[in-house]
């Protein structure tokens, strides 16, 4: 799969059902997401994140923050409470409308648009911290490792990143699925077995990988975390990211 079919695949899915796309619940298809209920869900994850930084002696308030992949703007939202600014970027037009409709951010939110497999519309140096939860895991792998790339050239030195990354599948029935079944059948399953409005695919990013490609871009692992997600049926691994004084 490419980067163009990931796109058209979660322009579909912010068109038909956005809020469940976001955060796949089974009792929340078909637009049964509370917004209220939707959005505590990110103050949640935000605030888990600010504890890490916290214990690490990193910084919890940002000038300018970007929340790569950000959906209907769960995340944003939250991010805005800690940030002068909040830029949401997605590739899903749909998905960015949804988050405009939703913002109670009093203008700290911004949505972006980008169609590019990279961050070229932003400049390095340009954000303080950089979010992305739920989001490289759908991407093809080599699509992945390029955004880390661009998540360490867009921060200013010394700035991190928050990311997340699956790395394995877990050993249940639905994660050996993940193991053996090539592409077109999972999305096939997906689309007909489970009635998908469009097929979300996963995508395992090893940890030796992400470290060597933060290393390559001027940046450090400071700290990471892997833990199995059993609603996921795979072990997502999260990372505190840090550009190194003068790294590209």
């Amino acid at each position: 799969m490419d980067f163009d079919q990931v796109r058209q695949d979660w322009t579909t899915l912010g068109a038909q059902d956005p809020l469940w796309a976001v955060s796949v619940a089974p009792d929340k298809r078909g637009g049964r997401w509370d917004v209220d209920e939707f959005l505590a869900e990110g103050r949640r994850d935000v605030a888990r994140a600010r504890a890490w930084l916290t214990r690490l002696g990193l910084p919890t308030r940002w000038g300018r923050v970007l929340d790569f992949g950000c959906g209907a703007g769960r995340l944003s939202q939250a991010l805005a409470e800690h940030a002068e600014e909040v830029v949401g970027v997605d590739v899903s037009v749909p998905m960015l409308e949804t988050a405009r409709a939703l913002d109670r951010s009093g203008g700290r939110c911004r949505f972006v648009l980008n169609e590019s497999p990279d961050l070229h519309v932003f400049p390095s140096g340009s954000f303080d911290l950089v979010f992305s939860e739920l989001v490289l895991q759908h991407l093809p792998r080599r699509v992945g490792t390029e955004y880390l790339a661009e998540f360490v050239r867009v921060l200013r030195p010394g700035a991190v990143a928050l990311v997340q990354c699956t790395t394995r599948p877990l050993w249940t029935l639905k994660g050996i699925g993940w193991r053996i079944a090539p592409n077109p059948v999972v999305r096939f399953a997906q689309r007909v077995l489970l009635d998908y409005p469009a097929p979300m695919r996963m995508t395992a990013l090893p940890e030796a990988r992400v470290r060597a490609v933060v290393a390559a871009h001027g940046g450090e692992v400071v700290d990471s975390a892997t833990a199995p997600e059993p609603a996921t049926h795979w072990e997502s691994t999260r990372y505190v990211i840090r550009k190194l004084g003068g790294g590209r």
